[in-house]
């Protein structure tokens, strides 16, 4: 495949970018999927643990997370749903879009807040309704895969919760890990979109990509880190990821963030922003012509650059629906070679309120692409 570096118009940008809210028809389908499925599994209760970094799938449900604070949904078969929520999102549960009752459980604020309703933890899943003997699947935000270990008893929450749980079923074997309901690669509800959810996601991709190009405009020799990561930043919504913006040499004094530190002519330079629904990255020098880099990185457009795009072309032809994500893993191989360009991660993945839900692209794998499905490509290639 020919790669060719040209000179392109410069995208134009929307003036009119505003978010698509979720409507209640999808919210509803959404808990009656999930009540199908347990039926299927014959699941008597599905329990969904949320915290700041991992409410996913908590807020596919609920439309919102807790923040700072913790939280559990419980949904059990029949329908009935218990939100248990921590002091400072008690409130919360008039605006949730699943119709569900309120359990205020202190153990989810902040360290040492006022427990006035003080009981012991265990009486708070009773109140939720999980009995004795009763099959209940945890989600957490982790399936895990690993080929060691049966993932249906490994738990990705706190201790706590998991133990108190085990104390209440009082049958160990009756209590899963339930990620693959919702995230699994293969059938998970949350791998699939309607019109309205495809809508809204797009809304955060459509963000990250205006705020890598607005970046890309205003990189100049002298400005900091922290004046060109202003640009990434959008109508105050929330990232999904850490926002990189780093010149030179990354990661000093174990610093993740922007920094008060100035672009220097043949820098290494890069950019990566996320919100639901996708995230976009750009990484380069900061230089106007192959003449302002070394010697060694004058090169960087023939061995890095152009193999790259080759495979970014190649994965964009060769996706649609009905093709194995295999299919997909292996034409990557032929054209960017891992044993060369030294990637790790999946060529690909699933991507929603999180930047990175779950995969089908690996080695040999058989699952089929299907129609509704979001996809961000995620190949990161490195070279000595």
């Amino acid at each position: 495949m020919k790669i060719k570096l040209v000179e392109l118009a410069e995208p134009i940008l929307s003036n009119n970018v505003i978010p698509v809210d979720l409507t209640q028809n999808t919210m509803d389908n959404r808990k009656n999927n999930l009540l199908k499925k347990m039926m299927e599994k014959d699941l008597d209760t599905v329990l969904i643990y949320a915290d700041r970094e991992h409410g996913s799938n908590f807020e596919y449900f609920t439309g919102f997370i807790p923040r700072f604070e913790e939280a559990l949904l419980v949904v059990h078969v029949n329908g009935d749903s218990f939100l248990l929520l921590g002091n400072e999102n008690t409130k919360m549960v008039e605006y949730s879009r699943i119709n569900a009752h309120l359990i205020h459980v202190p153990y989810f604020s902040l360290p040492n807040q006022p427990m006035e309703h003080d009981a012991k933890f265990i009486s708070f899943l009773k109140n939720a309704q999980i009995k004795e003997d009763t099959k209940v699947a945890v989600i957490g935000w982790k399936n895990f895969t690993s080929k060691c270990e049966k993932n249906e008893y490994l738990f990705d929450i706190p201790y706590y919760i998991i133990d108190n749980i085990k104390k209440l079923v009082n049958n160990d074997q009756k209590i899963t890990n339930g990620s693959d309901l919702l995230i699994s690669p293969r059938s998970g509800l949350r791998i699939y979109n309607n019109s309205n959810e495809i809508a809204h996601y797009e809304y955060g991709a459509t963000l990250s990509g205006i705020g890598i190009l607005n970046t890309l405009n205003h990189i100049n020799v002298g400005k900091t880190e922290l004046e060109i990561a202003n640009y990434l930043t959008l109508f105050g919504q929330p990232n999904n990821v850490t926002t990189i913006c780093s010149t030179g040499d990354r990661f000093s004094n174990a610093t993740l963030y922007p920094r008060n530190k100035e672009l220097a002519l043949g820098d290494k330079f890069s950019a990566s922003v996320g919100y639901k629904g996708g995230l976009s990255s750009r990484a380069a020098y900061v230089a106007s012509s192959k003449d302002e880099l070394s010697d060694p990185e004058k090169n960087y457009e023939a061995i890095l650059a152009k193999p790259y795009y080759s495979a970014l072309v190649t994965w964009l032809e060769s996706i649609h629906v009905g093709c194995k994500a295999g299919e997909i893993f292996r034409k990557i191989e032929e054209v960017l070679p891992q044993k060369k360009y030294h990637w790790e991660l999946n060529p690909g993945h699933f991507v929603a309120d999180e930047e990175w839900m779950s995969s089908p692209f690996y080695d040999k794998s058989p699952i089929e692409i299907k129609s509704g499905q979001l996809f961000q490509i995620d190949i990161i290639p490195k070279i000595d």
